[in-house]
């Protein structure tokens, strides 16, 4: 694959998934506008591809549209959209029958209103473009039910998977595809109880039909696949990347 010539929009680009995305795409030739509400990384690692680096709250729609004009500033277009950025507040996030609908509100904003804020800001550019493609980040958790339910963040997400297929649809015409990439267990910054608890991964990996939890690297590969030409084919679809765990009984 090569991105050589082409500029990203990655948001949640401050750490985690994102920050992969945005420096595997540069390695691979594009120009990256990292956005993210958090301060910029320390250590972004150099590649062919040139970044500038955005702090923006993305569940504002003015200021996602003040980041969208300035990375076209920037580099003069947007190619690819990967919307990455989201939360999951385990503490706060609980039933819906008990959950503060505040929190509930919050965590659709960030998940959901943000995508909204950046496809629509976004989408012209890549018809000016003659195409374009939209990667959105969903959850295996909003397939299924849970004992310990985080419904807002599984609600949400859910919302992600409907809302690409209505772009996919929408945007056809314009030759932009819209996809959505549903991880599993992932070792990230979202899942930081697991950075000081090696039990309760090797538990989890036992469940995991490849015998592991995912890493960065493997939501970013699957991202950058879908991102490129080598699925020009692919759009309105789901793609899972959880070592087979929707698979089990």
């Amino acid at each position: 694959m090569t991105f050589t010539g082409k500029t990203a929009f990655v948001t949640g680009a401050g750490g985690g998934m994102g920050l992969q995305i945005a420096c595997d795409l540069m390695a691979l030739g594009a120009n990256v506008a990292m956005v993210d509400v958090k301060p910029q990384p320390d250590c972004i690692p150099s590649g062919t591809g040139n970044f500038i680096y955005l702090k923006c709250d993305l569940s504002d729609d003015t200021a996602v549209r003040t980041a969208v004009a300035q990375a076209v500033e920037a580099f003069g277009g947007i190619d690819l959209l990967a919307n990455v950025a989201g939360v999951l507040w385990f503490e706060r996030d609980k039933s819906a029958l008990d959950i503060d609908l505040d929190i509930w509100d919050t965590v659709f904003r960030i998940n959901l209103k943000s995508m909204v804020h950046t496809s629509r800001h976004i989408a012209p550019h890549m018809k000016v473009a003659g195409g374009g493609a939209m990667v959105h980040f969903s959850t295996i958790q909003c397939r299924r039910g849970d004992t310990a339910p985080q419904d807002a963040y599984q609600a949400s997400k859910a919302g992600v998977i409907a809302l690409s297929k209505s772009l996919a649809i929408q945007l056809g015409g314009d030759k932009i595809r819209s996809n959505v990439i549903l991880p599993g267990p992932a070792q990230s910054p979202m899942q930081a109880r697991w950075e000081d608890n090696a039990d309760a991964v090797k538990g989890l990996s036992q469940i995991i039909p490849l015998g592991r939890v995912g890493q960065v690297s493997d939501m970013s590969n699957a991202c950058l696949f879908l991102l490129s030409d080598k699925a020009s084919f692919i759009t309105g679809t789901e793609l899972v990347v959880d070592g087979g765990l929707l698979a089990r009984p």
